[in-house]
């Protein structure tokens, strides 16, 4: 399969002519869970293969090679009746519940929870089921592809009105992965996992150090997500099975802020986390209470940093994706900075040009890279430039790893205290005292870089409430000023 693009748009194009499915949201969801049942097969017949031992916690009849793999097979009602009455609701429910065979049915539990079968056309189905069968997910390049597939169909969920759900750039996720280095032994969590890309360059590049199969089993132990939304849970899950974690039980379905924060122990601290929360949005009535006090905000990415810093082991490494505002905002993010200089070495920041996250945003974002336990001496600044001859990223130029290679030259080592770096016209630095100075305020321009006048609209939105935030800080002084001039009364 070559033109992913192409083959989704097909597949999608037979669903609408089916009077069941109604909507792009719907098509992507009935989409998935075939997707997922081809992929799973195609595992089982790679792990079939090297164990002999191996037990399906599918029957054998609901088995996608018995049902769905010859292109001749059962079509119209005789097919859907199938699905409706026979697949779903024994996936949902009736499976194994002991042992290793039972580990691995829950998965297939949890994928069919939430998800249907919306289609009313057996014969358009069928015609789906053939357009998926021309992928071997046990192809090499034909693997490599479903990173492009979660793209196309996230672009598609953002179309259909789901904001929020941003495909974070694999050039983005390898870099940070690649930085933060996580040992075969170190357990790597995304509590915001999205659809797995963190998770799977973690897989990717703990498996360089694979050699046995005691390495393969402490690898798969080692790879933890939570993701709240069904659909991007259910493609996590499948991603984690194309990379070779055969019963992802640790990618969890939920809400990581739901659980009070004072409730999280020594015992769900990890050494690496590498996340890009949800951010501009917030969250539900109630879920802020689940904080202290100090840390208490409906804003989804505050609350996640809260809590990436309390889950960190002492000596634990993280990098969050987050946007400007968080570096300029004041209130809860004042006090979250505060902790990231008192309590981490927040060593590095780099900041990311416009149109990362193109089509979805233009929010301008940044990469906080962080170490618990050791209090910040100096914050660095790398501000990464487009390539020669790009002044913005889209659909047909995204960013690329290879673009890192001037950050990883200079990037030095924690363990020295970074003694190599040097100031160049893309690195800069700042004391932690002149931090405090600032008032936390990290938004620190290129000092290397003469001032230009922008007039990308997120810019000048985010200059704007920079300075509606400094006029409410001098009327409050105003306030406290004039009180005490007039004895207390206000």
């Amino acid at each position: 399969m070559t033109n992913v693009s192409g083959a989704i748009k097909s597949i999608q194009d037979i669903m609408r002519k089916d009077a069941g499915v109604d909507g792009d949201a719907q098509r992507i969801s009935q989409m998935v869970w075939m997707f997922f049942l081809k992929i799973y097969d195609d595992r089982e017949a790679e792990l079939e293969i090297v164990d002999d031992d191996y037990a399906s916690p599918i029957p054998e009849h609901l088995r996608w090679r018995n049902w769905a793999a010859d292109p001749e097979g059962q079509t119209g009602d005789g097919l859907l009746d199938f699905v409706n009455l026979q697949l779903f609701p024994r996936l949902k429910g009736d499976l194994p519940t002991i042992g290793d065979v039972g580990k691995r049915a829950q998965i297939v539990r949890s994928v069919f929870e939430d998800a249907n079968n919306f289609m009313k056309s057996g014969t358009l189905m069928r015609q789906v089921i053939n357009k998926i069968n021309g992928i071997d997910f046990n192809n090499t390049e034909d693997r490599h592809t479903f990173g492009a597939i979660y793209e196309q169909i996230l672009r598609d969920l953002q179309s259909a009105g789901n904001a929020g759900e941003f495909y974070t750039p694999r050039a983005l996720t390898r870099f940070i992965i690649d930085r933060l280095s996580p040992r075969l032994d170190e357990i790597v969590l995304d509590p915001a996992c999205g659809t797995g890309g963190f998770l799977a360059c973690a897989i990717d590049h703990k498996r360089k150090s694979v050699r046995t199969r005691d390495d393969e089993a402490l690898l798969q132990s080692t790879i933890r997500g939570v993701e709240k939304k069904a659909l991007p849970h259910l493609l996590c899950i499948t991603n984690m099975i194309l990379h070779g974690i055969d019963t992802p039980s640790d990618i969890v379905h939920g809400n990581t802020l739901e659980r009070p924060y004072r409730e999280y122990g020594e015992r769900d601290r990890v050494p690496v986390i590498a996340t890009n929360p949800p951010f501009g949005g917030m969250e539900q009535d109630g879920i802020e209470n689940n904080f202290p006090a100090t840390l208490r905000t409906r804003e989804t990415a505050d609350l996640f940093m809260a809590l990436i810093i309390k889950l960190l082991k002492a000596g634990g490494r993280a990098a969050v994706v987050l946007p400007d505002g968080f570096l300029f905002g004041e209130g809860v993010k004042t006090t979250l900075k505060k902790s990231l200089i008192e309590e981490c070495n927040l060593h590095t920041i780099v900041r990311l040009p416009n149109q990362v996250f193109a089509p979805y945003t233009g929010i301008k974002t940044n990469i906080l890279f962080f170490t618990k336990g050791t209090p910040t001496k100096d914050v660095w600044f790398y501000e990464h430039p487009y390539p020669d001859g790009v002044t913005s990223y889209n659909k047909t130029r995204p960013m690329q790893f290879e673009e890192f290679a001037a950050e990883q030259a200079w990037w030095g080592d924690e363990a020295d205290g970074f003694r190599g770096r040097k100031e160049t016209k893309q690195a800069w630095k700042i004391s932690a005292g002149d931090v405090a100075a600032r008032g936390y305020n990290l938004d620190l321009k290129n000092p290397h870089t003469p001032e230009s006048v922008s007039h990308d609209p997120d810019e000048l939105l985010a200059d704007y409430d920079r300075q509606q935030q400094a006029i409410q800080t001098i009327r409050d002084q105003l306030k406290v000023i004039l009180s005490e001039a007039l004895g207390g009364r206000t």
